[in-house]
């Protein structure tokens, strides 16, 4: 007796079921080929199912048009629906794209922002938009100090993740950061995880953190001349102490240039999709200005994590419920 089998088509897989799928293609594929297939797909594409993580690190560090970036993180970001759980963009411009991304946080979660121009009197105005943040990356943003840290502790009280590396040029001519260790040892009594690599900093500051901080339980030194580790090894042998020996050179990838591997033989190519006005008829005025610049794009992946930073150590993420 032949077994009866329900067939069911692609196009009718639920949204989150297909943004599962999805998470594996890269950006260009997302952009070009998925909405080409079927209208249900280019729903999802064009939805929060697939925006839920942002990260869009490693092509922003490529990016050289101030303006390119800011229409990238408002075309993402407003997919999103503001349901993203994290963000990781390297270099923002401005006070103003930090501003739109803080409007839009109410469910972010890790936010990673390296070498980004913001300043310490933005960060005040806009943190307690930041409440539901758990990791946070302001590494060689060189604008703020320790009142834009004492302000992201005192908004993000369940902060436990804090990466706030230095590359020994940010800090060039400075004395030392003492102010804004004392900011993390005051704001942040939450934290478990700690990295700050090539900060000027003395023992007595680092000592401040750990007592302060009584859950920390990892901290990266890396660079950080002026640190007795073996004082702290002894005083708090439960902590674990990367640095401030460096083994091996600075990893410079900041500043290190990324190779192009994208494609140009595929047979979506940007100039097909720049060309296919039936694709732009439903989108906005914003959408379509975004690929103006054709190729500027290309290379660039949004990545999906399952938990955040770290292993289940922060949210993951929390599809929205199929229609």
């Amino acid at each position: 007796m032949e077994e009866h089998r329900e067939e069911r088509c692609w196009e009718d897989l639920l949204p989150d079921a297909l943004g599962l799928i999805f998470r594996n293609l890269s950006l260009q594929e997302m952009l070009t080929v998925v909405p080409r297939v079927c209208k249900s797909w280019s729903r999802v594409v064009s939805g929060p199912y697939c925006w839920q993580e942002i990260d869009i690190q490693e092509w922003s560090q490529q990016q050289n048009k101030p303006d390119q970036l800011t229409r990238m993180v408002h075309t993402l970001v407003t997919r999103s629906g503001d349901s993203f759980r994290r963000i990781s963009v390297s270099g923002l411009p401005n006070d103003s794209l930090f501003t739109f991304i803080a409007n839009h946080a109410r469910s972010l979660k890790t936010l990673e922002l390296p070498r980004s121009e913001i300043s310490d009197c933005i960060v005040e105005d806009v943190a307690q938009r930041l409440s539901n943040v758990t990791f946070l990356d302001v590494s060689s943003c060189t604008k703020i100090g320790a009142r834009a840290l004492e302000a992201f502790g005192k908004n993000c009280k369940s902060l436990v993740g804090l990466r706030r590396v230095m590359h020994p040029i940010d800090v060039a001519g400075k004395v030392c950061q003492h102010d804004e260790a004392r900011a993390i040892a005051c704001s942040m009594p939450k934290l478990r995880h700690l990295e700050i690599g090539y900060m000027l900093i003395a023992t007595n500051a680092v000592v401040e953190i750990a007592s302060r901080c009584r859950d920390l339980s990892f901290l990266d030194l890396r660079g950080c001349w002026g640190v007795d580790d073996k004082l702290l090894q002894d005083k708090y042998p439960g902590l674990k102490v990367l640095g401030p020996r460096v083994d091996d050179c600075y990893e410079n990838s900041f500043l290190e240039e990324c190779s192009d591997d994208s494609d140009d033989d595929s047979i979506y190519s940007w100039e097909e999709y720049m060309d296919d006005e039936d694709y732009f008829a439903a989108g906005s005025d914003d959408e379509e200005a975004l690929w103006d610049d054709g190729h500027a794009l290309e290379g660039l992946e949004v990545r999906f994590y399952g938990g955040g930073f770290g292993e289940g150590a922060f949210a993951g993420i929390d599809w929205p419920e199929s229609p």
